[in-house]
C-alpha cells in the first residue's frame, strides 16, 4: 500500500470534557472506527469472520498525544498497515487536524486473530491486508 488510508472526522460537543479538549478515551473510539472503515475497504468482513468463529482483538495500544482537538475541529485518521510477527498485525496511526495540519495523536495499536479454540491464526482476508515478512 503505497498511500495511507484517511478517514475524516468531525469533533462533536460530547466527546469534550470540562477543559473543552476532546476526552482522552474518545480517541480509542476513533482510531477503531477508522481500522474498521480501512479494513472493510480491504475486503474484510468482521460480521462473517466472527460468524465464522474469527475474532479480531486488540493486544497493545500505544498513544502518543501531541496536541489537543476541541469542537468543531475536522480532522483526519489516516491508517497504516504493519506486520510485526507472523501471527500479530498492526495499524499505524496518525491523527492530523485539518485547520493547520498538525499532527495530534499518533498511536500503534498491534492485533491479532482468534480462531474457534483462542488459538492465533490469521484467516487470508486478513491476512492478504499486511505486507509480508
Amino acid at each position: 500500500m503505497s498511500q495511507p488510508f484517511r478517514l475524516q472526522f468531525k469533533v462533536r460537543d460530547y466527546e469534550c470534557d470540562m477543559q473543552g479538549i476532546v476526552n482522552n478515551g474518545v480517541y480509542f473510539n476513533y482510531l477503531e472506527h477508522a481500522r474498521h472503515e480501512f479494513l472493510f475497504e480491504q475486503g474484510v468482513n468482521f460480521a462473517a469472520l466472527t460468524a465464522a468463529g474469527i475474532h479480531l482483538v486488540v493486544v497493545k495500544a500505544e498513544l502518543d498525544y501531541k496536541a489537543s482537538l476541541t469542537s468543531g475541529d475536522e480532522f483526519y485518521i489516516e491508517v497504516l498497515p504493519e506486520r510485526p510477527s507472523k501471527v500479530r498485525f498492526a495499524f499505524r496511526q496518525t491523527v492530523v487536524r485539518l485547520s493547520d495540519k498538525k499532527v495530534v495523536l499518533t498511536a500503534l495499536v498491534t492485533g491479532t486473530s482468534l480462531n474457534q479454540v483462542g488459538r492465533p491464526y490469521i484467516h487470508p482476508d486478513v491476512d492478504k491486508v499486511f505486507p509480508r515478512l
